[in-house]
């Protein structure tokens, strides 16, 4: 499984990265612009992502704006649903109104800052996926 962490926030990429890697290879990113490279390298590599997780508050292009990009493109390209991208969202923020965006622009979760890891596995279980050594 190949998944996609973006976040600007070192102390949250770091928890991030050991925490996912468990279920796969993880590509980081720092900010926006840099989420929809790696998410479209990915593509033209024929080696998609099957997870990203978005940090709302991103530098350049907010996490939102990345979600909408991806879900416009899969849509150009008329990708079906089984071969979409699984979206978590990650916020810091109370702000409901981002999250309620993210979940009509297409993503499948979002995930609190701090994340708590016994609710993001069960995230994670609910989308699919399973640690490595239980794959």
């Amino acid at each position: 499984m190949r998944i996609l962490i973006a976040e600007d926030d070192l102390v949250s990429r770091k928890f991030l990265l050991k925490f996912l890697s468990q279920y796969g290879e993880c590509d980081v990113t720092v900010d926006g612009l840099e989420a929809l490279d790696a998410y479209l390298l990915a593509l033209r590599e024929g080696e998609p992502y099957d997870l990203i997780c978005l940090d709302i508050m991103m530098p350049k292009v907010d996490g939102v704006k990345v979600l909408k990009t991806i879900r416009d493109y899969e849509k150009q390209k008329a990708v079906p649903d089984e071969k979409k991208a699984k979206v978590i969202m990650i916020t810091a923020l109370a702000e409901t109104e981002y999250v309620k965006n993210s979940f009509e622009i297409g993503c499948e979760a979002y995930a609190a800052k701090p994340v708590d890891t016994v609710k993001l596995t069960e995230v994670l279980r609910k989308l699919g996926f399973s640690p490595i050594a239980n794959q």
